[in-house]
């Protein structure tokens, strides 16, 4: 969650302190959404009212207010899935109230749950998997790291060494949740530098040479949220495997699969990710990404119950039964894991598949229309052939694919439908003035919410823009954005001056929080307050 500050009411602009003109008194809250009290009172905003309200009324406000939203659809920079069909929304609301955490109480909501484990330790190819549904892969993360910790502590106390000093080792491109957990839980975290080489994901090589016996796993994530593409986790199996051989050492890797764990199994069912590889020896996705729900739902599998230390696991008596539970939040809404079941049903293998297919078309044909524009760079690689990375390597079987509609996956590098792009250099050397970050903004304008940013440090030279392509983000709807870009581009290519072209770009973000210097920085895109 974010954070915010008390927020003292006697200190607010003055538009939101009583109108010395309009006061009326004995104007109950109780009455219309749209009387005359709400063009003249403030609606409470840092206190509690002393009176209740109409139950219309406050809900009318409030809804009010929340139009003032992005709208979910349009929302580019989000992986989040943001609709479902109605008899989905139907089951939710009927559930609604049910806790997750109750086992005794909802022992159907129970079965429900153990077959969604069982339908995705199938789906990784985990026979004898265990696991748990999360809020989503931040909670999921922090408790595959927690076991790859114990296991390494036990193992180093039960050899009678030091187990004071955990690292663990990820790309600097890693999402904030990884980061969290070497902070949250005291693990010191090995980032390891990406580059254009490494197609600005986790370098294996480097990953490998940063191990010692302190190492209690790596990271690897099959989806970067950059750009969208998989890191190498059967590579780095192979380079671990040999490590082993040499040293001794056991490294074990968890697969952040939150964008990649629904998706990859179904576009590209021959990549070598999951617990066929003995290596892997934990996976967590997101529900809410290409598992098609709404926001929180999350997954955790163990390849089996070796991986997950008892001493983890709890035992609850005081529901009703015994309970078995490791998880960091208790109570949570079971409705959303529910969701999960109903897309399993109601999609199959063939439904996600085609889904998945469809996103994956989308995303090339948008990144062709991109290049073709003569605007911009792609730097994700979705659209080139397998072996094929970089802008600045693309040659002419790129176009070749585009006029012949390639339609065989196999034939593309494995990705999520990810598309993230700059501004040509040539563009950038003709209209020195224009800022990228002002694209961003002017599409804003039409509703389009496309993120800037730059690439992970020792990258960050190249800013990129980033569009996710989700099953809600139709072929008609990319085709009205990439117009609404294009439009932009050239609205800023024909400013006159530098000053018309800051103009329209964002203002710059100013946080109440000082720095505090003696918290190291983080090497992601998270950085430290």
């Amino acid at each position: 969650m974010v954070l915010h500050k008390h927020v003292n009411s006697k200190k607010t602009p003055s538009l939101d302190r009583p109108h010395t003109l309009h006061r009326q008194k004995d104007i109950s809250l109780c009455s219309l959404a749209y009387g005359s009290r709400y063009a003249t009172d403030d609606i409470p905003k840092h206190r509690l009212p002393e009176k209740p309200s109409e139950a219309a009324a406050a809900y009318q406000l409030i809804h009010d207010e929340l139009d003032l939203d992005g709208r979910p659809a349009m929302n580019c920079a989000s992986f989040v899935h943001t609709w479902m069909e109605p008899e989905a929304d139907k089951l939710i609301m009927e559930n609604i109230s049910k806790n997750l955490s109750d086992q005794d109480e909802y022992p159907a909501t129970m079965r429900i749950h153990a077959r969604c484990i069982s339908m995705i330790g199938n789906l990784w190819n985990g026979n004898q998997a265990i696991g748990t549904a999360t809020t989503g892969s931040s909670e999921a993360i922090m408790l595959g790291g927690l076991s790859m910790k114990k296991r390494w502590q036990n193992r180093r106390r039960e050899a009678g060494k030091d187990a004071s000093q955990p690292n663990i080792i990820m790309g600097n491109n890693a999402q904030v949740a990884l980061e969290k957990f070497a902070r949250f839980f005291d693990v010191e975290c090995r980032l390891i530098p990406v580059s254009e080489e490494s197609h600005f994901v986790l370098d294996i090589q480097k990953a490998v040479e940063a191990c010692d016996e302190n190492t209690i796993g790596i990271f690897v994530i099959l989806g970067s949220t950059y750009t969208g593409h998989f890191e190498d986790v059967r590579g780095l199996s192979d380079l671990l495997d040999a490590y082993q051989e040499k040293t001794g050492i056991d490294i074990p890797i968890h697969v952040d699969a939150a964008s990649g764990g629904f998706l990859a199994p179904f576009a590209f069912p021959d990549l070598l990710w999951d617990f066929r590889l003995p290596r892997v020896v934990s996976i967590n996705t997101s529900g809410h990404k290409y598992g098609l729900c709404y926001a929180g739902i999350g997954w955790i599998l163990w390849r089996s119950e070796q991986y997950l230390p008892k001493e983890l696991v709890f035992e609850l008596h005081y529901l009703g039964g015994t309970e078995y539970s490791y998880t960091i939040n208790f109570s949570r809404p079971a409705c959303f894991m529910i969701s999960q079941y109903y897309n399993f049903l109601r999609l199959g293998v063939e439904g996600f598949t085609d889904i998945a297919l469809m996103d994956l078309n989308n995303a090339r044909q948008f990144s062709h229309a991109l290049e073709s524009s003569g605007y911009f760079d792609v730097v994700s690689d979705l659209h080139r052939p397998k072996g094929q990375f970089g802008w600045r390597n693309q040659d002419a079987s790129t176009k070749k694919i585009e006029e012949t509609d390639v339609e065989d996956v196999t034939y593309f590098n494995p990705h999520l439908p990810v598309v993230s792009f700059k501004l040509t250099d040539a563009f950038k050397k003709k209209y020195p003035y224009v800022k990228q970050a002002a694209i961003s903004t002017l599409v804003r304008v039409n509703g389009w919410i496309v993120p800037n940013y730059p690439l992970p440090p020792n990258s960050e030279s190249v800013e990129i823009l980033r569009v996710v392509v989700r099953e809600s983000l139709s072929k008609d709807m990319l085709s009205r954005l990439g117009e609404d870009l294009f439009e932009a581009t050239k609205k800023l290519s024909n400013a006159e001056s530098t000053f018309d072209s800051l103009y329209l770009s964002p203002s710059q973000h100013i946080t109440d929080f000082e720095s505090d210097q003696s918290i190291g920085q983080g090497g992601t895109y998270a950085r430290s307050c």
